[in-house]
């Protein structure tokens, strides 16, 4: 429902209710700032293209902000460990916490968003649903953004505020209208196809199937209901488009063969989604305007890490927009250390990333430690920190591996 106030001026106005741009409302509306949250959808709504998963970094997120529990109560399967199948054996370990947490989960994103945009409005933020924004106000020499104009059932809005966030996705709107450059641009490698099954049971717990030019991952979530999804390098997931199930069916026989029976004694419970997804960085902010989430960064999927990464920067930027609204004359420095701060958090997992995508068989060094970690739990658990965001990249592969105990 559309909750609209009489005075349309806020201090910072948030395009797009997702995970990036809710849990900004909801962190500027706590500070006491007048927000204003919009989006196109109305909620709760399913977000179709999304990894799924929040890792432990994530799920401290939402233990920060006194809405973990709120989580854990919708019934979805909690994630503390993981495996990696790479054919002759497969890796087994804990997640390692991250902030005192140690479990994932893999929600719907109708219930998670819903949960954030929830927490957002009892925060203070207004929110208007079902709202397309098809222009940015400016102020006369046309250099600084100073709200928003758009469309709620067919009549004309506007919106004004000290500050416009884009949190609307990778194609963002705001991002388009401000120009707003990109950079350390990468081609899509490969393709995900994915579904939600019944009568598909699976541990609870993250499983990669990984093989060269291949890989299969399994996920519970909501309602009983399993994520399996396939990928495919990028030429041959756009082959794929005209079969999907075809090649869905064949990869799992291929990669899984112990999982497609099940899937084939289960039931495809919704469609099929596909996408190949590039990276590349926005520079996040200009006068009058902040990208944050999707809008600002976006990497491959393969690593899951489009969640927690917008939950960290939301409350990057939320740090940033503080100071800049309590002191305009600090508002430029703050947005550039928050890029700054972005940028170094990220920077190291988006090249792991960039690897990973590309499918190829392990090299030599990495099938080395892949034998080592079978006969060291503690090394094992590292190496699933290192997917989870929970130790860093360069930690982990920087240390020298300890010898297996006796």
């Amino acid at each position: 429902m559309v909750r609209m106030s009489d005075n349309h001026s806020y201090d910072a106005i948030v395009v797009g209710a997702r995970c990036g741009g809710a849990a900004t409302a909801m962190l500027l509306a706590r500070r006491g700032h007048r927000v204003l949250l919009v989006d196109r959808a109305t909620f709760p709504s399913d977000m179709p293209l999304s990894n799924h998963l929040v890792w432990p970094p994530g799920v401290a997120a939402l233990e920060r902000w006194g809405l973990r529990d709120e989580l854990a109560r919708t019934g979805c399967p909690a994630l503390t460990s993981g495996t990696i199948d790479v054919g002759p054996f497969a890796l087994t370990g804990r997640f390692p916490p991250a902030g005192g947490v140690a479990e994932a989960y893999a929600p719907r994103r109708r219930i998670l968003d819903g949960i954030l945009v929830e927490a957002a409005t009892r925060a203070g933020a207004e929110l208007w649903e079902g709202c397309t924004v098809d222009g940015l106000l400016r102020t006369g020499d046309g250099e600084t953004v100073r709200g928003i104009r758009g469309r709620v059932r067919g009549r004309t809005v506007e919106a004004r505020a000290a500050i416009v966030i884009g949190a609307d996705g990778m194609r963002s709107t705001v991002a388009r209208m401000v120009d707003a450059p990109t950079y350390h641009e990468r081609p899509a490698r490969q393709g995900i196809y994915f579904t939600y099954w019944s009568g598909v049971p699976v541990a609870p717990a993250a499983t990669l199937y990984s093989r060269p030019y291949r890989s299969v991952v399994t996920v519970p979530t909501h309602d009983d209901l399993t994520v399996v999804s396939i990928s495919l390098p990028v030429d041959a997931f756009r082959a794929a488009r005209a079969d999907i199930a075809g090649h869905y069916a064949r990869t799992l026989d291929e990669v899984a063969p112990d999982l497609a029976e099940r899937v084939r004694a289960g039931r495809r419970e919704e469609r099929w989604i596909g996408a190949a997804t590039p990276g590349f960085f926005r520079r996040p902010y200009g006068r009058g305007w902040a990208l944050v989430g999707d809008a600002g960064y976006v990497k491959d999927p393969c690593t899951a890490q489009g969640i927690t990464d917008a939950f960290h920067h939301a409350e990057l930027l939320t740090d940033a927009i503080d100071t800049g609204l309590r002191d305009p004359r600090a508002m430029h420095a703050a947005l550039v250390g928050y890029e700054q701060r972005r940028n170094d958090a990220v920077m190291a997992m988006y090249e792991f990333t960039w690897q990973r995508a590309a499918l190829e068989p392990p090299t030599p060094q990495m099938q080395q430690l892949l034998l080592a970690l079978r006969d060291d739990p503690a090394r094992t658990e590292l190496f699933f920190g290192v997917f989870t965001g929970s130790v860093a990249v360069a930690d982990f592969f920087a240390a020298p591996a300890q010898q297996p105990a006796a």
